[in-house]
């Protein structure tokens, strides 16, 4: 029988991830192919394709049903072979089981996304392993949203407790609506 140590199993680390290690992957994403993006504005995937293209990411909407329209102006495409260009991120908003398959087309591309997110709930620890073997980031049972509103200090104003700290003052829109960022103001701020 094998002894306990203190060792975490390999893939332990998908448990929690470091603000640093999340905030750093916001700040460094620029584009972003969703893949199970909906239509309709009453599903999460629509909401969260709304909330980063409002906060400045490229999208793309991968959904093989919508492929040649557009979801709130934003391109569909049927897989992720159909991309036009190269994303910094796979963004995988359908369950466990389908992550595994859409790890191996996100890898398969010409050019390889710098990150695989999964999803909340969504967790498929082979595709992974298979991914960071192939020198990609993965974040797992992790929503984008919730944690780009929790490290910029947005989801405060909904009287949640981001465990974040600031004394940034949002900023206003042109559209009257406040957001906060994470991107770094001035010199040494982060």
């Amino acid at each position: 029988m094998r002894a306990m140590s203190d060792t975490p199993a390999p893939l332990a680390r998908h448990d929690a991830y470091p603000d640093d290690l999340i905030r750093t992957i916001l700040r460094s994403t620029k584009s972003i192919a969703l893949v199970g993006a909906s239509s309709n504005p009453a599903r999460p995937s629509w909401i969260v394709l709304k909330y980063l293209k409002e906060r400045g990411y490229r999208m793309v909407a991968v959904n093989p049903g919508l492929a040649g329209g557009t979801i709130l102006d934003v391109p569909v495409v049927a897989s992720l072979k159909d991309l036009a260009e190269p994303v910094d991120m796979v963004e995988i908003f359908r369950n466990s089981e389908a992550a595994g398959p859409i790890t191996d087309e996100a890898l398969a591309l010409p050019w390889k996304p710098k990150v695989i997110w999964m999803q909340l709930s969504v967790r498929n620890d082979a595709a992974a392993e298979r991914a960071e073997a192939a020198g990609v980031q993965v974040v797992m049972n992790r929503c984008p949203k919730i944690e780009y509103g929790r490290l910029s200090g947005e989801i405060g104003w909904q009287g949640i407790n981001s465990r974040i700290l600031s004394s940034k003052k949002p900023v206003l829109s042109t559209k009257g609506v406040q957001k906060l960022t994470i991107a770094p103001r001035g010199p040494g701020r982060g």
